[in-house]
């Protein structure tokens, strides 16, 4: 059975950081894109960042470049995302996604609040 469990989020101010990590299990991790997704409060779900299967190559929305970084380990089979100098925008809740063809999981959720 497939799970993606995030962790990580939580309240920070601004100017602060936190680290997200998503546990997977129940598919072969290593063949998968991962991707953080987040929805703020009344605007729709936007990629935050996304990483190749073995991490060769990552991308990442414009609001969060220089910011984030997107990073993955194979063999304990998470990703993560360092998040540094947050702003009140970075407020949402981030979704780790697995990508392969036409294969997408995802997971339930973290939330993220930026606020002093």
């Amino acid at each position: 059975q497939v799970q993606l469990v995030e962790s990580g989020g939580g309240l920070v101010q601004p100017g602060g950081s936190l680290r997200l990590s998503c546990a997977a299990s129940g598919f072969t991790f290593s063949r998968y894109a991962m991707s953080w997704y987040r929805q703020a409060p009344g605007k729709e779900r936007e990629l935050a960042a996304g990483i190749t299967s073995f991490g060769g190559s990552t991308n990442y929305a414009d609001s969060v470049k220089g910011r984030f970084t997107i990073s993955r380990d194979n063999a304990k089979n998470t990703v993560y995302l360092q998040m540094n100098s947050l702003k009140p925008e970075d407020t949402a809740v981030y979704y780790c996604v697995a990508k392969y063809n036409i294969m997408a999981y995802w997971g339930q959720g973290t939330q993220v609040t930026v606020s002093s």
